[in-house]
């Protein structure tokens, strides 16, 4: 007869083996086409088991997102715990390494996207955005005592940059063989302790003399472009499921049918969302090209231009929160859009290596942090809001890869 022990044991093994198949799920899919069903599907489970440890999805979905913030706590703690800020930082990108690692050996323990916390009901969301901020602060705390205000902000942006950086890693390992990850976890730490430039923190960008990429404030409505802005700015805000048809329809002030006579569903609305994102930063990097002075002077023009996007213009680029739920053809086609665009990246970089104004580095995994820190900016809107000058906030948020993160700032 199985014992109180062997049950409570049986019962925490199926609870786990559960939520690993919603993780695994979420990060394929997103949250809104997981299902309990196809959750117990993955498992060899049928639905009215699943429920007998979770009733609702919305219950497995905290679950998910509290064994990540459980993870993504253990290592920042972990990291937090070591000697100097140069130790934290060689630390938490080894454990992220450690753990993507294991994940491609067949292990467990994945980082769910946590893009769709946003979509549950407050009384849900509050506590888990509560452990997700004390995360920020322990990373924040990797950089030392702030001795002022300005300091505290430019933590800020270390940690969130960070933080980000290690979260699209998973998306770019895919381009690595695990034989290969010792070679770049050290590059990846000399390209976020010290920065990109020859010149440490060199920062004089220059500006363009037309920016057709930027919205046009004329007082006219174009319905089109309207559509796009706003779904743009719900799913920056909200997540796919959170930019609900209902959604952008009042955040326009239209009927749902009005949406409808435009797009046929909100997948194809999204998906020209990102075609438009990555159309304009693809601008930006091409008439960057054409700015006087070396390719790093040029770039402090492209990333200038575009984290002013992200900060102030009414329709900034749209983060990749979206991206698991498209249908696989689009995820395949964003992706490749995204992987061409850093590799532009990529191309400047290795110019500017060539010219002298770009340190030796490798150019592959700098790209991918610089698409990070882009993608990223969105969310530092209200962090950017806090200072008088919007070049000043630019900057600091910027400083990350013009001095990189163990600058003394």
């Amino acid at each position: 007869m199985e014992s109180k022990i062997q049950k409570t044991k049986r019962f925490a093994e199926k609870r786990s083996a559960i939520v690993h198949a919603a993780s695994v799920l979420i990060n394929e899919v997103g949250l809104q086409a997981t299902t309990l069903s196809e959750v117990a599907r993955a498992i060899g489970l049928n639905a009215t088991s699943v429920t007998y440890y979770f009733k609702r999805k919305e219950h497995l979905a905290v679950a998910v997102y509290e064994e990540t913030l459980d993870l993504m706590y253990t290592m920042a703690s972990e990291a937090g715990s070591e000697a100097d800020p140069a130790a934290r930082l060689r630390k938490y990108i080894a454990l992220h390494f450690a753990l993507r690692l294991r994940i491609r050996q067949g292990g467990r323990g994945l980082v769910t996207a946590l893009a769709e916390i946003r979509t549950l009901n407050p009384e849900l969301q509050e506590p888990l955005l509560e452990r997700y901020h004390h995360v920020v602060q322990i990373v924040r705390g990797f950089f030392g005592e702030a001795p002022s205000s300005q300091h505290r902000e430019l933590n800020t942006a270390r940690a969130h940059v960070l933080m980000e950086a290690m979260l699209w890693w998973p998306v770019w390992s895919l381009h690595y063989s695990i034989l290969d990850f010792p070679r770049v976890e050290d590059r990846l730490f000399d390209i976020l302790a010290r920065g990109l430039p020859t010149e440490r923190g060199l920062w004089k960008p220059p500006s363009f003399d037309v920016k057709p990429w930027r919205t046009e404030d004329t007082g006219l409505p174009r319905q089109n472009g309207e559509f796009l802005r706003a779904a743009t700015v719900m799913v920056n805000q909200f997540g796919y499921l959170g930019a609900s048809v209902n959604r952008i329809a009042k955040y326009l002030n239209v009927t749902k049918g009005s949406f409808y006579h435009h797009h046929e569903t909100k997948d194809d609305l999204i998906a020209a969302c990102f075609q438009q994102s990555y159309d304009r930063l693809s601008s930006v990097q091409m008439a960057g090209q054409d700015l006087a002075g070396d390719r790093w002077t040029q770039l402090t023009g492209m990333l200038a231009e575009l984290l002013d996007l992200q900060f102030h213009d009414t329709t900034p680029l749209l983060r990749t929160t979206a991206l698991q739920s498209l249908d696989s053809n689009q995820r395949r086609d964003v992706v490749m859009r995204s992987n061409r665009l850093a590799r532009r990246f990529a191309g400047i970089l290795i110019d500017g290596i060539a010219d002298g104004s770009v340190r030796p580095l490798d150019p592959l995994v700098a790209s991918q942090v610089l698409m990070s820190t882009l993608n990223s900016a969105y969310e530092a809107r209200n962090w950017a809001a806090r200072f008088s000058d919007p070049a000043a906030a630019i900057e600091a948020y910027v400083s990350v890869v013009t001095k990189g993160l163990l600058n003394e700032g």
